[in-house]
């Protein structure tokens, strides 16, 4: 069977993947690093299984690749497949669930970890030889250390990522809520609108649909406290961000990070990209990225085709 690995090198890093058990699958596997629109095009044609991260398969690119069986994901997200057309067309699609959660809850305690204990001010000022002056603007309202235990975490989003961090949150003392989103009560559950006053830490763990898409935006940052922190490691729509820039801008609140943005690379710029959002964090969609993480994911795909291949439905979405 042809197949066709479209952006490699966005999953391997500097070839530091072993696609061993990819390769054992489909041996004339072709590894491109990137592909164009129209290098995409090009590559799928004739091919039966296509492995893509970020890239993108519209409906025309279905239409126009008739020998196209299986589009096979290298994440958790669909949402750069046309599954409409992938359907109507009879293509399989499948994708990888649970292969990255380690990786993603080191990232949010060490991104809390880093705001909490002001990690990157005291980095800043010792270099720029302010020892004394760091040491009194720990007495600034606001700025001081603090310490995890004793204090909440909402998690927005309670399946195996809200849970795993869940379980991390416990191990430093926190309490936890876990939010609930459906109109119905729900057993320990707090309805969202009544969890946000409460936390020191909002986690954000759920998926981007219509109903959660600016989930977190003024209304809801103004029920928040004034030291409160957001971290959203799931996705960018979740979060209105010029509404965020505002509020940490004027104090509304306390800090925040964001893995995730709502167009990845932000080519458009974001609100959140401003340099005088001193307690702000925002990194390039790495929450997922442990090397141990990637190499687990190419591993998935690979169990993913064997099992289309015999016939089987694994993580299928389509």
């Amino acid at each position: 069977m042809r197949g066709v690995f479209l952006d490699y090198s966005s999953v391997s890093y500097n070839a530091d993947l072993d696609p061993a058990q990819l390769l054992s699958v489909l041996p004339a596997l072709q590894l491109h690093g990137e592909s164009t629109p129209i290098e995409l095009l090009e590559r799928l044609k004739k091919c039966e299984v296509a492995i893509l991260n970020k890239g993108s398969i519209t409906r025309d690119v279905l239409v126009a690749c008739p020998d196209l069986r299986l589009v096979a994901l290298t994440g958790t997200g669909t949402n750069n497949v046309d599954l409409d057309a992938a359907r109507e067309r009879s293509v399989a699609v499948c994708n990888i669930r649970d292969y990255c959660t380690q990786s993603v809850v080191q990232h949010v305690f060490a991104v809390l970890l880093c705001l909490t204990h002001r990690l990157r001010e005291f980095d800043r000022a010792i270099k720029a030889g302010a020892w004394e002056l760091e040491q009194q603007s720990l007495r600034e309202p606001g700025l001081s250390i603090r310490e995890l235990s004793g204090k909440t975490i909402g998690i927005v989003g309670f399946g195996v990522l809200g849970k795993a961090v869940s379980v991390m949150a416990e191990a430093f003392g926190m309490r936890v809520l876990v939010a609930n989103l459906t109109p119905h009560p729900l057993p320990n559950r707090v309805a969202f609108a009544e969890l946000l006053p409460q936390v020191d830490v909002l986690s954000l763990h759920c998926p981007l649909t219509p109903e959660t898409r600016h989930l977190v935006g003024t209304s809801q940052l103004q029920l928040m406290r004034h030291d409160a922190l957001l971290i959203n490691t799931a996705r960018g729509g979740l979060v209105d961000c010029q509404a965020l820039a505002n509020a940490l801008r004027s104090g509304q609140l306390g800090g925040a990070a964001c893995d995730v943005l709502p167009e990845e690379p932000p080519l458009s710029g974001n609100p959140l990209l401003a340099s005088d959002l001193a307690q702000l964090i925002v990194t390039p969609h790495a929450a997922w990225a442990a090397r141990e993480a990637r190499q687990r994911a190419i591993d998935e795909v690979a169990l993913n085709i064997v099992d289309f291949l015999n016939g089987g439905h694994r993580n299928r979405v389509v």
